[in-house]
């Protein structure tokens, strides 16, 4: 028989008492680092030792153990990974409401309007209930004249245009032959074959675009009809608003979780004193722009001043834009119907009441009530105008204002900081679409600081 095996079994034994002594060798370290007195085991000998068996077998592994994952994983991940599920939820949210709003567009941006209008209306129909008018009259009478009011100046705005076209026509056209004129005599050096190619070039243009010329044409009629709609559900959101807003505001707070309600049914009002704030100031403001820069180009002899002055009132309820835009309009006017010096004075009178407007007359009238940072106004009205055009624009101010203003105050009430006199209110359904009233306008300090009360 090969004696092989037993030298292995030799060898193994060796090993083995060697391991044993290391491990009790380890064992006296540990205890003398550690103080520990303890008998030590007596030392095995090696003839003691059990004979190898003839064939070494392998111990089973011991078990690995893994440490938990969610411990594994660090901090600074699993903070970002938290964020990042509740973001994604956000913002799946907000897609889904920003697809529900786009379907039905119409109806949601009818409805802000009659919110800015009501805004407006009210403390008309709380003067007269405190003249000894009922509600349903009183209500029925503000819409009603508000709503003739907007149509009447919409029809002069057009007849004014329908009466000057002609003549406005042939400025243009009389303009048009002195740029040019102007052009062949200025030192660029435009020649009369280069203005005549740009006109070509201008002709073929529209002329290639016909057809999609006549399809706008042709879409003209769906638009007027879908504007129809949407001034009769202004109206009748106006009117009820105007005479239910105590329920409705009942009915929303129902809506809201019973925890979070005390805290919402406090920022409503205030919510409601931005919107005013903000609408009346707006409209203020508009007019004083309309009025001035109206009477600048009346007096520079621009024609058709009034309906320019009608342009620039509406289009300062979009913020920068707005004012850019009706200025540029008043100054194109000017340029092919007067003159270069013409223009030029027109720039002058649009940007001396545009400085007023932005430095004295916003501050003084909107006050703190709705104050936004300008890149916020202009990262609004981008916005809003990329989503919802020019009404997008509109609203996405007012929208910024009011945000800001219940964001604030639901995060002073989490915090306990507000005062005595700024908590909820006891009765929860008190509605933020309340009666306006001469003593809390004067202790508000003015129209910008309405502060709602019963009613409506």
């Amino acid at each position: 028989m090969s004696r092989v095996p037993g030298w292995l079994g030799r060898i193994g034994a060796g090993l083995t008492e060697v391991s044993e002594r290391l491990d009790e060798r380890r064992a006296e370290v540990e205890r003398e680092s550690a103080g520990d007195d303890a008998p030590r085991p007596p030392r095995r000998a090696a003839a003691e030792a059990p004979p190898p068996p003839d064939h070494a077998t392998e111990a089973p592994p011991a078990p690995v153990v893994r440490p938990d994952p969610v411990q594994a994983v660090p901090w600074s991940v699993r903070v970002a990974a938290e964020a990042g599920w509740r973001l994604l939820v956000l913002a799946g949210t907000v897609w889904v409401l920003m697809r529900i709003i786009s379907a039905v567009q119409l109806v949601v941006f009818a409805f802000v309007v009659a919110l800015l209008i009501t805004a407006l209306l009210q403390p008309t129909v709380a003067r007269l209930k405190s003249h000894g008018v009922p509600r349903g009259p009183a209500t029925a009478l503000t819409a009603i004249l508000g709503f003739v009011v907007m149509g009447l100046l919409g029809w002069f705005v057009t007849w004014q245009i329908m009466e000057n076209i002609d003549n406005l026509s042939n400025q243009i056209q009389n303009g048009i032959d002195d740029l040019r004129n102007w052009l062949l005599k200025s030192p660029f050096h435009v020649t009369d074959k280069q203005i005549n190619q740009i006109a070509k070039n201008l002709r073929e243009a529209v002329g290639a675009n016909t057809d999609q010329i006549t399809s706008f044409g042709l879409e003209g009629v769906q638009v007027v009809v879908e504007a129809l709609t949407g001034i009769l559900l202004t109206f009748f959101s106006t009117l009820f608003l105007l005479y239910d807003g105590r329920r409705i505001w009942e009915w929303t707070l129902k809506l809201v979780p019973a925890a979070a309600r005390p805290g919402v049914a406090g920022a409503g009002p205030r919510a409601w004193r931005t919107l005013t704030a903000y609408v009346r100031g707006t409209v203020l403001v508009a007019l004083i722009d309309a009025i001035f820069i109206g009477l600048g180009i009346y007096f520079l002899n621009v024609p058709m001043a009034v309906p320019l002055a009608v342009f620039i009132f509406l289009f300062s309820f979009i913020p920068l834009v707005g004012a850019v835009a009706s200025g540029a309009l008043a100054v194109v006017v000017a340029l092919v119907t007067q003159g270069v010096f013409t223009a030029v004075m027109t720039l002058l009178v649009v940007l001396a009441v545009q400085q007023i407007e932005g430095h004295i007359l916003q501050p003084f009238i909107l006050g703190r009530a709705v104050r936004v940072h300008p890149l916020a106004v202009v990262l609004s009205v981008a916005a809003g105008g990329m989503v919802a055009g020019i009404g997008g624009a509109v609203v996405a101010v007012p929208l910024v204002a009011v945000t800001n203003t219940v964001v604030g105050y639901l995060r002073a009430y989490s915090a306990g900081l507000l005062p005595a006199d700024q908590q909820p209110p006891a009765r929860l359904g008190a509605p933020p679409l309340g009666e306006f009233e001469d003593e809390a306008v004067q202790a508000e300090g003015g129209p910008g600081g309405v502060a709602p009360a019963d009613g409506a």
